[in-house]
């Protein structure tokens, strides 16, 4: 009764944590240093000037919150291994936190005035703030330092761009969340492969403080928990080396004793291949598994016990050899990265199919030239066909919406706005900038959009509002490149792309006997998601388009 008595207590106390998050607008997370867990005493003195109500602290050190608003956790532990992961909203210019998990918590709840509960350091650092990576598009798992636009020692405000993040897709703004001072930069500028959450940079509140900093290094106190991470499962590998004991024998007495055991050596498949990746020969390993059979075990405590006379010599073959031929190793970009692996995705996880047909474009030209000269007249920009192809397309898509929809787990998604992505070749790789409302934009307009998205693409400058939100993706190789025809990969998580080939002329029928006239031609090819789009769906919407094409004036009703 005891028991029940106290769980009805707190259950009625927890019906009121939703008020939390009604009064609240958002929650603030700030991690800091692994040693940087404050006492209760420390936390009650900052809790007294703030309106959220600090309770006492709990047996790890973190406060408790009373329950004027807030839960009172008092059994909560902190995992030193967990790492918070932030996200950066880019119109409010703040840190959001997607899952917090840190060695040391302060919580900033944002209601009336933003009050902060600051870490004191055990190691002598004064109260700080670490900044992390910040995921700044669905996609994003790791990111670059382009540069920093704030030294150590500047003083930030809220709203000032801090450094430019080069991110899976663009170069982004990183932009100061509250005031203070930068204390160290971490990942200085062309830092790459920084995974999200990973502490790029150091602020403090005095400016005073930032001079301690200098020889501050993240190894100090993220380390601590990888460092405390391999010393829990240090006795397994104790256990491992005392029981066989492997660790000495490779190097005396056990590489003799396979050898007069017999001519044939056994060993699991496993471990030939470890022994052949690491230059090891077998039959100066000693065997643990059943009957003496080597097993990958064996091999890692072989190399383990400092055994490398064998793989020095062949190190040096395997340079000699590859001295003939002649390379260079290019980086990966993030770009690169990202498109790699979404492709590899859409190939692997979606099941393609392709429709292909022949537009006659003559009317097309014809109207295009009708076009241009009155964009030079009135001293606008000329159009492309590859405008007319994206109005024809969207219009198309509008036409028959089963295409513009994507597959999820639940359901089939089907999209009321028509945005066109649209393939753009650079130097650092291949952007889908997009052109949203495609359907109900102008040719001129279209014709614009897609000419300075394109440079911003180039310049490496694009804003995620620039890429993100496309439903349908045209590619076209034929006017730049002269390809008649190829197939283009889905970009999930849509279910279709247009790959648009080169126009050339053909002869065809003409209107009587032994007649014949001459005619241009354009070849597409609509790649479709069959979990989505039927083949009958897809043949429908190559018709609509291909109707738009061939009767261009359709296109300006």
């Amino acid at each position: 009764m005891t028991y029940a008595a106290r769980i009805f207590h707190h259950s009625k106390k927890l019906r009121h944590t939703h008020y939390v998050t009604q009064k609240d607008h958002a929650i603030f997370v700030r991690w800091f240093t692994n040693y940087a867990r404050p006492s209760a005493d420390k936390l009650d003195d900052i809790s007294r000037s703030s309106q959220l109500g600090f309770g006492p602290g709990g047996k790890h050190g973190i406060s408790k919150l009373s329950s004027e608003g807030c839960v009172s956790p008092s059994h909560l532990s902190v995992n030193p291994r967990m790492m918070s992961t932030l996200r950066m909203d880019k119109r409010n210019a703040f840190w959001t936190a997607r899952g917090v998990h840190s060695p040391g918590i302060g919580m900033v709840y944002k209601s009336q005035q933003q009050t902060s509960s600051r870490g004191f350091s055990t190691s002598g650092l004064p109260p700080h703030q670490e900044i992390g990576m910040p995921s700044l598009s669905p996609t994003m798992t790791e990111g670059n330092i382009a540069r920093w636009l704030k030294k150590e020692g500047d003083k930030v405000a809220p709203g000032e761009v801090l450094c430019e993040v080069e991110t899976d897709k663009a170069t982004v703004e990183m932009e100061c969340m509250e005031e203070g001072y930068l204390a160290k930069i971490v990942c200085g500028d062309g830092a790459s492969g920084i995974k999200v959450g990973e502490v790029i940079a150091i602020t403090v509140e005095e400016e005073a403080d930032a001079v301690k900093f200098k020889d501050y290094s993240p190894s100090t106190s993220d380390a601590a928990p990888s460092t405390e991470a391999p010393s829990a499962p240090t006795p397994p590998k104790k256990e491992v080396s005392e029981v066989p004991a492997s660790s000495p024998e490779p190097k005396v007495s056990k590489p003799s004793q396979p050898s007069p055991a017999g001519d044939r050596i056994f060993a699991s498949p496993l471990a030939r291949k470890f022994a052949e990746d690491h230059n090891v020969s077998l039959s100066n390993v000693k065997g643990t598994g059943p009957d003496g059979r080597i097993v990958k075990a064996d091999i890692e405590d072989y190399l383990a016990s400092g055994v490398k006379e064998v793989s020095l010599p062949l190190k040096v073959d395997t340079t000699t050899t590859s001295s003939a031929i002649d390379y260079t190793d290019i980086p990966h970009t993030q770009i690169r990265k990202v498109t790699a692996s979404r492709l590899l995705q859409s190939k692997q996880t979606i099941p393609h199919y392709y429709l292909t047909v022949d537009t006659r474009v003559d009317k097309l030209m014809e109207l295009r030239g009708k076009l241009n000269s009155l964009q030079e007249a009135s001293g606008g920009k000329r159009i492309s066909v590859n405008d007319l192809v994206i109005k024809a397309a969207a219009l198309a898509l509008k036409k028959v919406p089963q295409c513009n929809s994507s597959w999820t787990n639940d359901s089939i998604r089907q999209y009321h706005n028509v945005n066109i992505n649209v393939a753009v070749q650079t130097e650092n790789g291949l952007y889908v900038p997009v052109i949203k409302d495609a359907d109900k934009k102008g040719l001129s307009k279209i014709g614009d959009e897609v000419k300075h998205l394109a440079q911003k693409a180039k310049e490496n400058s694009l804003k995620p509002e620039d890429y993100e939100g496309g439903t349908f993706t045209v590619s076209n190789l034929g006017g730049p490149f002269g390809i008649k025809q190829f197939c283009a990969i889905i970009n999930p998580p849509q279910s279709g792309i247009l790959a648009v080939g080169s126009a050339e002329k053909r002869v065809i029928p003409g209107a009587g006997p032994e007649l014949y006239d001459f005619a241009s031609f354009m070849t597409v090819t609509l790649s479709c998601d069959h979990r989505v789009i039927d083949g009958a769906i897809g043949a429908e919407w190559l018709k609509a388009f291909k109707g738009y094409i061939e009767n261009p004036e359709s296109m300006l009703l």
